[in-house]
């Protein structure tokens, strides 16, 4: 069911922890709905240097945000910005179809942290012009509300 890799980055996850004074922190997802990812950032001269998290949920999101620190270590804000979710299932040899929404988690913890840095030092970064911050208490599962006027 898990690939080696997602077992790997579960029982041995990269990066775990906090940043104090970070650059940039990113959190989404509630506690509703059992995953909670924060990210912390420390940049120098536009470069991810150092990367960590903290993640509350099941064993598919404490590896996605394990490979997806990997990932973004030493690039570019800008290439940061380009971590795609389906980049980060590859990355761990697949998920199972109901933990996809993991690995969106960690593309948006990413996203997150990097749009508070962009806020913080009042830059635009390629990539994340039309971004729009996803509210913490925004529940990443789809629901339909039939009496919505």
């Amino acid at each position: 069911m898990y690939s080696d890799k997602v077992m790997d980055h579960f029982m041995n996850p990269r990066n775990v922890g906090e940043i104090e004074n970070a650059d940039g922190v990113g959190q989404v997802g509630n506690a509703k709905c059992g995953d909670i990812m924060k990210m912390y950032l420390k940049v120098e001269d536009d470069i991810i240097v150092d990367v960590k998290f903290k993640t509350f949920g099941c064993g598919s999101a404490i590896a996605t945000s394990s490979i997806a620190t990997e990932m973004i270590v030493g690039k570019t804000l800008e290439e940061a910005v380009e971590l795609t979710n389906t980049a980060v299932v590859e990355a761990l040899d697949g998920l199972p179809p109901v933990k996809v929404h993991c690995s969106v988690l960690a593309e948006q913890a990413v996203k997150a942290a990097i749009y508070d840095y962009a806020q913080r030092h009042n830059l635009v970064i390629k990539g994340m012009e039309n971004y729009v911050p996803i509210d913490e208490d925004h529940d990443h599962h789809d629901h339909d509300d039939e009496d919505e006027e």
